[in-house]
C-alpha cells in the first residue's frame, strides 16, 4: 500500500509467455498488493505461467481485443478492492520499476491518472522505437493536443495509472474493444475533468515485445484522430459520440470475478 491505498497492477496479455516473467519479477512487491493477469485467449502458455507466478489469472475463452481485455482488467481490479490501478503491458517494453512513482502521484492526491511517457526525456529512439512510429506518435500527439486542448507529450503509451474514482466514473463499456480504446479512455478522462500527470519512462523495443503492424497502425491512427475530433465536436455541441455520454449503464460493473 501507499498512503493506505491498495495498489493493483493489471497485465492485459496476449501471447506474452516469453516476457511475462521478466515483467513480473520487476514489479515492486513492497507496495503492490495485487497483480491481475487477463489472458485474451492466447495460443501459448501465458495463463499457465501466470498461475505459476502466483498471479490472479482471468482467461477469455474467445479473443475480445485489446480494449476488451482492458475492460476485464479494470472490472477485476475494482471487484478486488483496488484503490489505484496501474495498467502495464506484460511484454517488458516498459520498466515495472516506475510503478511506485506512478502510484505515488495518485496516492498523495497530486493527480487522478498518470501516463508513463516514452517521449519525455528523449528515450524513445534510443530505446529502439522505429522512426516511422516515432514520427507518427509526434504527429498524432500534436493534432490531439490541438483538438483536445491539452499539452501531453504522448497519448499512446501502454503504461498508465488510474485512481479508483476515475475507473468507476468513466463509461468504459462504450469504448472500443480495439487499440483505440486507450485514446478514448484518455479523452474521457479529460472530458470528465480528471487531472492527468506524466512521468518520463524508458522503453525497450526487441523481437519479443508486442507491436502492431503497419496496416493496423494506420487504422489506429485514423481512430485516434477521429476520437480527438469527436471530443472537439462534442464540446461544441455538434455531436454526441457514445463514448462521451454520461450513462450509468456504460460504467464497469463491480461484481466478483473468478
Amino acid at each position: 500500500m501507499l498512503n493506505n491505498r491498495k495498489i493493483t497492477v493489471v497485465l492485459p496479455a496476449y501471447n506474452a509467455e516469453k516476457t511475462i516473467e521478466r515483467t513480473v519479477d520487476e514489479i515492486p512487491r513492497d507496495i503492490v498488493d495485487d497483480i491481475i493477469l487477463t489472458d485474451d485467449a492466447s495460443w501459448d502458455n501465458t495463463a499457465e505461467l501466470g498461475r505459476k507466478l502466483g498471479l490472479h489469472v482471468i482467461r477469455h475463452d474467445k479473443n475480445r481485443g485489446y480494449g476488451g481485455n482492458q475492460k476485464t482488467c479494470y472490472e477485476a481490479a475494482l471487484s478486488r478492492g483496488a484503490d489505484i490501478i496501474v495498467m502495464l503491458h506484460p511484454d517488458y517494453q516498459y520498466t515495472p520499476l516506475l510503478v511506485t512513482a506512478m502510484a505515488s502521484m495518485i496516492a498523495y492526491d497530486q493527480y487522478d491518472c498518470v501516463l508513463a511517457s516514452r517521449i519525455l526525456g528523449n528515450g524513445a529512439l534510443k530505446g529502439g522505437m522505429p522512426l516511422y512510429k516515432y514520427i507518427s506518435n509526434r504527429f498524432l500527439t500534436l493534432i490531439q493536443n490541438l483538438l483536445i486542448g491539452q499539452k501531453l507529450s504522448e497519448y499512446h503509451t501502454g503504461y498508465r495509472a488510474w485512481s479508483r474514482a476515475v475507473i468507476e466514473r468513466l463509461p468504459l463499456l462504450s469504448c472500443s474493444d480495439d487499440f483505440v480504446f486507450d485514446n478514448q479512455m484518455i479523452v474521457q478522462a479529460v472530458y470528465f475533468g480528471f487531472r492527468i500527470g506524466e512521468i518520463s519512462c524508458p522503453t525497450k523495443y526487441f523481437d519479443d515485445a508486442s507491436s502492431i503492424n503497419f496496416k493496423r497502425s494506420v487504422v489506429y491512427g485514423v481512430g485516434v484522430l477521429t476520437t480527438a475530433l469527436q471530443f472537439l465536436l462534442k464540446r461544441c455541441g455538434l455531436t454526441h459520440p457514445a463514448f462521451l455520454e454520461d450513462k450509468e449503464a456504460c460504467r464497469l460493473p463491480q461484481r466478483a470475478l473468478s
